[in-house]
């Protein structure tokens, strides 16, 4: 249990302490100097520990949001600060610091009053990293006089503190859909599930489970099964939505929890569109190759997003950083966080052709809607033919426009930069071992590392798709993977050299799905949808572990193990010239099934280990899938 230290001198009918126990603070009162260190000494390392002046006036959330998130080592508000495990030993040393500071006297007189804002000044002054949420309309106060204790009252009295709550469980910048039809209510089926002691990570799994009712139901093939996985998948969305949001609402986030809702929101509708081809096969129309498309074009999106931020991700945080200062800096000119209400959280105000382009892009919740809806009314081929037509409208306008910003870019990527995309890249054995001996002999020529790639994409898809299975396929993998080797064998730090990452992917994945549509055999499309599938969850989940802040991509051995994407395409393309239709069909098969036992018993234990291991917590805010 967490501690809560109150310091300073008790005021009467004060609620602080109530408070602090209705968040699970174990209170205890400190009336000197020498027992509130006494007191903090004698908590656990392990614990979180709170500082919280006795004379606080405010919002319970306002307490909830700077002592109880998980996922900063250093948080505060006016009045209170907290620290956990990691931030213990600047805790100590700021309080040291504040103490020597004042010559002893301010900790010496026996009144602790102001204590916690003292130390996370001191903590400031140490470079510590302290979190300060932003508290919209909560109050967070520390009175100095009677009038100012009844006019933070008056305050208090004023903002309905579980209303503030249940609109900040809402994730800011979500789609058309989501803002519209489900965020609505799905707040209050997360306070539903927040009062019955249901975590996040309960609410994801059943909205995997949902999905995957749903995609049986598509299985079935008839009209009954199509409308009840519309229904479903509609479903399965709410309640993705609401685990989100109940992690908010009761600040319940983890490592864990954040790969789990990533990982299953790709396995729920890659499970659907599985789904989809398997009910349509029963009507006798074959979809398998739309299918497959269809999630090929997906993850090219979704690595077109994570590539563009991995490099840009440094920039952005350093343009953040900026605001943070500037708005800290006004704050401090007038008087936030010295006792004065907190600004408005009334959101701007978002206009249509905000709405518009959000809408554009079809996120996942536009995406879900259009899907469900489809799956009710027509066919499996009019919902992939739909699906298809405005992800590639989607993809082509966001990804033009990255490109645009990108050239616009005026310095080049950071070291860490080059190293995220050098492990989203996925470069196996034979591409590393090419990319050192052209090391030093490949020119610093602007976007090669992109035109490369590029082109030996283009060489492997074309002879892929005029020729398919055959001996031609197998030189045509042989140049993908030499012009691969050139695209890596300089760093990443190119404005462009984020397009390699979907470019590899692109090449990869298309070709898998240009031998299996050609080799014109039964079965080898729902193989080749295994297989990439397979891989795909290889390549998520190497982003998650970058999103994570865990400092570790996929181990060398899982990498090399699994052979890189250039090694996969040239397996599968020497498999497809050497078998029979129907043996390379087996092969796609055994190649999916030990891909996917080799990457999920790694992903498996990695982030286990990491939960258990006490991992940064996180919860991604980023753009909607």
């Amino acid at each position: 249990m967490p501690t809560a230290i109150l310091t300073g001198q008790p005021v009467p009918g004060s609620s602080i302490e109530g408070d602090l126990r209705s968040l699970g603070f174990d209170v205890r009162t400190a009336a000197d100097a020498a027992e509130a260190e006494t007191l903090l000494a004698e908590v656990p390392g392990d614990q979180r520990v709170a500082l919280v002046d006795s004379r606080f006036i405010g919002h319970t959330h306002a307490l909830r949001l700077g002592l109880t998130d998980p996922r900063y080592p250093l948080a505060a508000i006016p009045g209170a600060l907290t620290a956990q495990p990691d931030g213990r030993q600047a805790l100590t040393r700021a309080m040291a610091r504040e103490h020597s500071a004042a010559g002893g006297a301010a900790l010496a007189v026996g009144s602790l009053a102001g204590v916690a804002d003292r130390v996370v000044t001191a903590l400031d002054a140490d470079g510590a990293a302290v979190h300060r949420p932003e508290l919209g309309t909560l109050v967070a106060a520390v009175p100095a006089d009677p009038q100012a204790r009844a006019e933070a009252r008056q305050a208090v009295s004023a903002v309905d503190d579980e209303a503030v709550r249940l609109k900040s469980a809402v994730k800011a910048g979500d789609g058309f859909f989501t803002t519209y039809f489900v965020s609505p209510y799905s707040r209050y089926i997360a306070r539903w599930c927040a009062r019955r002691g249901l975590t996040p990570n309960q609410v994801t799994t059943a909205s995997l489970i949902t999905a995957l009712i749903a995609a049986g139901s598509a299985a079935t093939g008839t009209r009954g099964g199509f409308v009840a996985a519309g229904v479903l998948l509609i479903l399965s969305f709410v309640l993705d939505c609401t685990d989100g949001q109940l992690a908010r609402y009761s600040l319940q986030y983890s490592t864990l929890g954040a790969w789990l809702d990533a990982t299953f929101d790709r396995a729920k509708e890659y499970a659907f569109y599985a789904g989809l081809a398997l009910g349509a096969a029963r009507d006798g129309d074959d979809v398998w190759a739309l299918a497959l498309a269809a999630m090929v074009l997906q993850t090219c999106r979704h690595v077109v997003d994570f590539a563009y931020h991995e490099a840009e991700r440094d920039a952005a945080r350093a343009a953040a950083t900026a605001a943070k200062t500037a708005a800290a800096k006004t704050a401090g000119t007038t008087g936030a966080g010295t006792g004065a209400p907190a600004p408005t959280d009334r959101p701007a105000r978002v206009g249509w052709t905000l709405w518009a382009r959000r809408i554009i892009v079809l996120p996942i919740g536009e995406r879900w809607a259009m899907i469900a809806v489809l799956t009710a009314v027509t066919t499996p081929r009019i919902t992939f033919y739909a699906l298809l037509a405005g992800s590639a409208f989607a993809a082509l306008y966001t990804t033009a426009g990255r490109v645009l910003r990108s050239l616009r870019r005026r310095t080049a990527s950071t070291e860490r930069e080059a190293r995220s995309l050098a492990a989203l890249a996925d470069s196996g054995p034979l591409a590393e071992l090419l990319a050192r001996g052209l090391r030093g002999r490949v020119p610093a020529v602007p976007r090669l590392a992109p035109l490369g790639a590029l082109a030996g994409a283009v060489v492997l898809l074309t002879v892929a798709w005029l020729q398919g299975p055959g001996w031609w396929v197998a030189p045509a993998a042989g140049v993908y993977v030499l012009c691969s080797a050139v695209a890596v064998a300089r760093p990443l730090t190119g404005s462009l050299d984020w397009l390699v990452v979907p470019v590899f992917r692109a090449a990869e994945y298309g070709a898998v799905l240009l031998l299996a549509a050609r080799s014109d055999v039964d079965g080898a499309l729902p193989a080749a949808f295994g297989l990439v599938a397979a891989v795909a969850y290889h390549h998520y989940d190497t982003v998650y572990r970058n999103w994570g802040d865990t400092g570790a991509p996929p181990p060398a051995w899982l990498v090399r193990a699994a052979g890189g994407h250039e090694g996969r395409t040239l397996l599968v393309t020497v498999l497809a010239a050497l078998l029979t239709a129907a043996q390379f069909t087996v092969a796609l098969t055994a190649l999916a099934v030990a891909v996917a036992l080799l990457v999920l018993t790694e992903s498996i234990r990695f982030w286990v280990a990491a939960h258990l291991g006490g991992a940064p917590a996180v919860h991604d805010e980023g753009e909607p899938a």
